[in-house]
C-alpha cells in the first residue's frame, strides 16, 4: 500500500515522546520527524510552529496521535459484517455505541486480554477513524467534512461473547487496551475510497474498502452532531468490514489502510 508520504497535498502529523520523556507533536518527512511547538487545538486550526528541531522517527516512542475527549465507535457499517456478528446490515441509522480513552493504547503497544472469566472470544475489528479538528453542533452533511481535521487507523477490539450476552456494547468494547489507534494522522486524504486490510500474524483477515459502507461519512458526522457536540481530537470510527475474528496471546495484529499506514500491536 502506498503511504501518505508519497501523496500530494497531504500530511502526516505524529505525537511522540523522546527519551527524556517530553512529549510533543511533529510533521514526518521521510525518516525524519520535524518538531512543533503547538498542542493539537492549534494543529487542528493549521497553526503550526516549528521549533527548529528535527528528530528520527526512530529514535522517538509514537505515542497515539491524539487524546479525545471521546471515542464514538459506529457499529455495523459494513453490512457483511453486520451479518457476520448477528447485526442488522440495512438499518436506517448506525449502531452508536462509546469507547473510554482509558481503551487507547499506541502502535506497538499491547493488548491485554482479560481474565478468562469475564471473557474468552477477543476479537479484531480494523477501521478508519476520523479525527475532528473543530467545534461543531448539528452540522449540516453539506458542511460534515469540514470539521474532519484528518484520518489514523483504529482497531476496535471487541469481546465479542459480552455482546452476545449484555444488552448494550459498553463493557465488551469498553476494557483497557481496546483501543489501538494510530501511528499518525493523515491531512488531506479523501476516506471514502481507501482499502483496508488487517492480518492477524502475517495471514489477511479483513480485506475491505471504505467504499462499501452503508453509511456515508457526512452522514455520520451530522447524525452524531445531533446529540453530541464534536470537540477537536474527537475519534470518529467508522466501523469494520468482514473479517473479524479472535485473537490470542502472542498474536500480533496489524491494521493497514491505504494511504495512511500501519498499526501494529501484540496481544498478551
Amino acid at each position: 500500500m502506498q503511504t501518505a508520504q508519497n501523496l500530494p497535498q497531504t500530511q502526516m502529523i505524529v505525537r511522540y515522546q523522546h527519551p527524556n520523556n517530553e512529549v510533543y507533536y511533529g510533521v514526518v518527512e521521510g525518516d525524519e520527524i520535524k518538531q512543533l511547538s503547538n498542542d493539537f487545538s492549534e494543529i487542528a486550526q493549521d497553526k503550526l510552529t516549528f521549533d527548529g528541531t528535527t528528530v528520527k522517527y526512530e529514535n522517538v516512542h509514537i505515542l497515539a496521535p491524539v487524546i479525545p475527549s471521546k471515542i464514538i465507535n459506529f457499529g455495523w457499517t459494513y453490512a457483511a459484517h453486520a451479518d457476520e456478528t448477528g447485526g442488522e446490515a440495512n438499518l436506517k441509522e448506525p449502531f452508536l455505541f462509546l469507547k473510554p480513552t482509558t481503551s487507547l493504547v499506541p502502535n506497538d503497544g499491547d493488548i491485554i486480554l482479560p481474565p478468562t472469566d469475564l471473557t474468552n472470544q477477543v476479537e479484531l475489528e480494523g477501521e478508519l477513524a476520523l479525527v475532528i479538528g473543530k467545534r461543531g453542533k448539528n452540522i449540516k452533511e453539506e458542511d460534515a467534512m469540514d470539521y474532519v481535521y484528518g484520518c489514523t487507523i483504529f482497531n476496535d477490539v471487541t469481546a465479542r461473547d459480552l455482546t452476545v450476552r449484555d444488552p448494550q456494547f459498553t463493557r465488551a468494547k469498553g476494557f483497557d487496551t481496546f483501543g489501538p489507534l494510530g501511528p499518525c494522522i493523515v491531512k488531506g486524504l479523501d476516506p471514502t475510497n481507501v482499502r483496508i486490510v488487517t492480518t492477524l500474524n502475517g495471514e489477511v483477515v479483513q480485506d475491505g474498502n471504505t467504499n462499501q459502507m452503508s453509511f456515508s461519512m457526512p452522514f455520520l458526522i451530522s447524525w452524531i452532531s445531533q446529540v453530541m457536540t464534536l470537540e477537536p481530537g474527537d475519534i470518529l470510527a467508522t466501523g469494520s468490514p468482514a473479517g473479524s475474528c479472535p485473537m490470542k496471546s502472542g498474536d500480533t495484529v496489524v491494521v493497514e489502510i491505504e494511504h495512511i499506514g500501519k498499526l501494529r500491536n501484540f496481544v498478551k
